[in-house]
């Protein structure tokens, strides 16, 4: 079950009262959402029914503190995650859902191969889409205090689906982190974005392909996906690439970059559009350039790896090739890169949070550590890197 961390600051302010946004006596904590739930507009009824066996989940909590998976590099996790079989069953998906897919392409302007990953990387399919209590799990994560700001608003959500008879707390199961379904919605992105897609007159999210598939189509719409335009494509740089050319930080035209040298491997680049160069794995590994649409795909999972690795399947199952891996220098693992993040912490850098994740926070950091001490400023931090902080 992959990790999504939806951006929902918006509904932070939900979050607001008079009682402990987080920690503290669970009971109590839940007496405080039951209050605010009422406060909300929720019936007395509706909210008893809803919390009547709510109960904290520790091996919620331990899910939370395991994603050693995002700790690998892009290289070693799209090998993980893509298979052929993964590929021949997301083209044999898009025949059987092809006129599904038609209107998703119509109507949201989505193109398939983007949402086929997703469901791919989520829940294989439909085929293990967890077994977790989602109210239990919400409220947990909610009285928990590394993301309050998150969770919270979605317990709320989670009352409005039971008050629309969409949600059973008892019975209704998903993600360790809240997400139902077959491409893994939170409640408040399942009210403001859930399709009837096969016309039964309910959004079935668990057990209806089309359902799931036209909300995360209508959903990615609403995260600003831009219709008809690529997210992703790789390609090659000449040797003198000025590497501090690369990362999200910078953005130019596609032109831009043509006359730099930037090459595609597969058909041509999108003139018109603005787009950065993207070297997962430093200078000596794979490149892409990435689009606008690229940027969406933060808004449903902030682990760069994960949106590398779906945006680029995304590619494949529209027949892409397998990407040139090259042969990137040695990157840190475990706690050299929790050392790292230390020390760049240390310097006065946001790097996220000291996880061993490579993330984008840590990624930027790196790369103005790296022009700082005069190495290739490619992002990608090594053994050298770490022993010259």
């Amino acid at each position: 079950m992959m990790r999504r961390f939806l951006l929902s600051l918006v509904f932070a302010s939900l979050a607001q009262t008079a009682t402990a946004a987080c920690g503290g006596s669970f009971s109590s904590f839940v007496s405080g959402l039951k209050s605010e739930a009422v406060a909300n507009g929720a019936s007395q009824t509706t909210v008893d029914a809803f919390f009547a066996h709510v109960r904290q989940d520790p091996a919620v909590l331990q899910a939370d503190r395991k994603q050693g998976v995002f700790q690998l590099p892009f290289v070693d996790f799209s090998r993980r995650l893509i298979s052929n079989d993964r590929i021949n069953r997301g083209r044999a998906n898009a025949e059987r859902y092809d006129s599904v897919f038609d209107r998703i392409e119509r109507d949201y302007g989505v193109d398939r191969g983007v949402l086929l990953a997703f469901w791919a990387f989520e829940t294989d399919y439909g085929a293990f889409q967890g077994d977790f209590n989602t109210a239990n799990a919400l409220i947990t994560l909610a009285h928990d205090c590394r993301r309050p700001e998150l969770f919270r608003p979605q317990v709320f959500a989670a009352v409005e689906l039971f008050a629309q008879g969409q949600f059973d707390p008892r019975s209704t199961t998903g993600a360790w982190a809240g997400e139902i379904g077959m491409v893994q919605m939170l409640p408040r992105d399942i009210l403001e974005n859930g399709v009837d897609g096969d016309g039964d007159g309910k959004v079935s999210l668990k057990t209806s392909a089309p359902d799931a598939l036209m909300s995360g189509g209508k959903m990615l719409q609403h995260l600003g996906w831009r219709a008809g335009e690529p997210w992703l494509a790789e390609v090659t740089l000449p040797d003198d690439f000025d590497w501090s050319l690369t990362g999200l930080e910078t953005s130019k035209p596609i032109e831009s970059w043509q006359s730099l040298g930037v090459t595609p491997r597969n058909g041509a680049l999108q003139s018109g559009l603005e787009a950065s160069v993207l070297l997962p794995q430093g200078r000596k590994g794979p490149a892409f350039i990435a689009y606008p649409n690229f940027r969406v795909y933060f808004e449903w999972n902030q682990s760069f790896t994960y949106v590398m690795t779906a945006a680029y399947f995304a590619t494949r199952l529209n027949g892409a090739q397998v990407f040139d891996a090259g042969n990137p220098d040695q990157g840190l693992e475990g706690n050299d890169m929790k050392t790292l993040q230390t020390r760049l912490q240390a310097r006065g850098h946001d790097v996220g949070g000291i996880d061993g994740i490579l993330g984008a926070a840590t990624r930027a950091a790196v790369r103005m550590e790296q022009a700082r001490l005069g190495l290739a400023v490619d992002g990608w931090p090594t053994p050298a890197l770490l022993s010259q902080l």
